[in-house]
């Protein structure tokens, strides 16, 4: 069994994981274990990965998380893998594209030495053309400025390395540090963030690895809009949006 295991979490996804299963059975690397954490949904989610699972070029699991939020289903689905014999784990969202050489990416990435490997988003292009495109990677530059302006990323706070964004659904990490760090908060939203900055207390192999492309879904900032986005990230929360719509 190979020591790369994937994770997607899955919340009432059924009109878009078959993309994301189509793209993973598209890796130019397919020696990895896959686990789909179904979270909650409601839907189909699970019946469309379980149909996958059975055509797969690689060993497919279906778990199912009945605590809603993206942190419990991240964490449940990293520990089942560690339990497992995973020594390094990816993630994407069942709302994403991962670009075909983004497994390969990830673990050449951590054969070099990296603990934490945080990889490159762009927009999805059958949601976007080129102008959408370039609005969305504004705004990530936009975001990362932020990030590392903001004061409570400021290494006197016990930080060992600068602060870098990091998407949650573009990740890798070895299984050694995951368990170093006490793994994924699996509250309160968003955890991504919380999760890179307990990594930033412990290490400082972190390494962003531009060939490791995902193409990331924009339904939060449809939904919420720019300012709305921009209070989620800050921990206010959806406001008057009602339940995150990823």
């Amino acid at each position: 069994m190979s020591d790369l295991w994937v994770v997607v979490p899955a919340h009432r996804e059924a009109a878009r994981i078959g993309g994301a299963l189509e793209a993973l059975a598209a890796q130019h690397d397919r020696d990895f274990t896959l686990v789909v954490v179904d979270n909650a949904s409601g839907d189909d989610t699970a019946a469309i990965a379980r149909a996958f699972a059975r055509r797969a070029p690689f060993p497919v699991h279906v778990l199912h998380e009945p605590d809603k939020g993206v942190g419990c289903a991240v964490d449940t689905g990293f520990r089942f893998a560690i339990g497992r014999g995973a020594r390094l784990l990816a993630r994407t969202d069942a709302d994403c594209l991962p670009h075909p050489g983004w497994t390969a990416a990830a673990r050449a990435a951590a054969d070099r030495g990296a603990g934490l490997v945080c990889g490159r988003i762009e927009a999805r292009r059958d949601e976007h053309g080129p102008l959408g495109r370039a609005a969305f990677r504004a705004l990530v530059l936009a975001a990362a400025f932020f990030g590392r302006v903001r004061p409570a990323h400021r290494r006197s706070h016990g930080y060992r390395c600068a602060y870098r964004m990091h998407a949650g659904n573009n990740m890798a990490v070895t299984a050694r540090l995951y368990e170093a760090v006490g793994g994924m908060p699996r509250r309160p939203s968003p955890t991504d963030r919380l999760f890179l900055n307990r990594v930033r207390r412990h290490t400082t192999a972190i390494v962003h690895a531009r060939d490791m492309v995902v193409e990331n879904s924009t339904r939060r900032l449809r939904a919420y809009g720019v300012l709305g986005t921009a209070r989620w990230y800050l921990d206010r929360g959806p406001g008057a949006h009602g339940e995150d719509p990823r």
